[in-house]
C-alpha cells in the first residue's frame, strides 16, 4: 500500500467499522477508480466524501444495495451525502408504524398465503417481504420489515 492510499484508508477508517470500509474501498472504490481510469492520488476523491455515505449505510439511513447503485453518481456531485440521497428519494423507510401499515396491507390483500405461511409453507415469508419492499418502493429498511413480519405472523 502506498503512502496515499495508507492515508486515505486511515482518513476512512476513522471512527469507523475497518471492516465496513475496506469492503467499500475493495469493491465500490476501486471499481470506480477503475472505470475513470485514476489512482486515488489524481482521483480527486475525499476520503471524507466517501465516509459520509458509509456513516449513512451504517445509520440505516439509505441501504447498502442503494448506496452502490447511485455511488458513481454520488461522486460526481457536489452535494453531500444526507442532501444527495434526500434529493434522490432514498432515504431509508424506519419509521415501525409506517412499515407495520405496509405489512398489515400485504397480509390483509394476501390471507389466503398467510393461511399456508402458517401451514408451514415457509417460503411465502420471501413473497411477503417482496410485497412490502414493492409498496414501498425499496424504501423501506429490509432488516426492519424482517422483524416487523416475523412478530406480525405469529400473532
Amino acid at each position: 500500500m502506498t503512502r496515499i492510499q495508507q492515508y486515505f484508508f486511515e482518513k476512512l477508517v476513522k471512527g469507523r467499522d475497518s471492516k465496513v470500509v475496506t469492503n467499500w474501498i475493495t469493491g465500490e472504490v476501486f471499481s470506480y477508480l477503475k472505470k475513470i481510469n485514476k489512482d486515488i492520488k489524481n482521483s480527486g476523491i475525499a476520503p471524507e466524501k466517501i465516509g459520509s455515505l458509509i456513516d449513512l449505510i451504517v445509520d440505516e439511513k439509505i441501504s447498502n444495495r442503494q448506496a452502490k447503485e447511485v455511488f458513481e453518481e454520488y461522486m460526481k456531485s457536489m452535494d453531500d451525502a444526507t442532501t444527495f440521497i434526500e434529493k434522490k428519494g432514498l432515504v431509508q423507510l424506519s419509521d415501525q408504524s409506517e412499515i407495520y401499515k405496509i405489512i398489515d396491507k400485504v397480509l390483509s390483500d394476501n390471507p389466503k398465503m398467510v393461511d399456508d405461511y402458517k401451514n408451514g409453507k415457509d417460503k411465502l415469508f420471501g413473497f411477503f417481504i417482496g410485497q412490502v419492499m414493492k409498496i414501498s418502493k425499496g424504501k423501506a429498511n429490509p432488516k426492519l420489515v424482517n422483524e416487523l413480519l416475523v412478530k406480525r405472523l405469529k400473532e
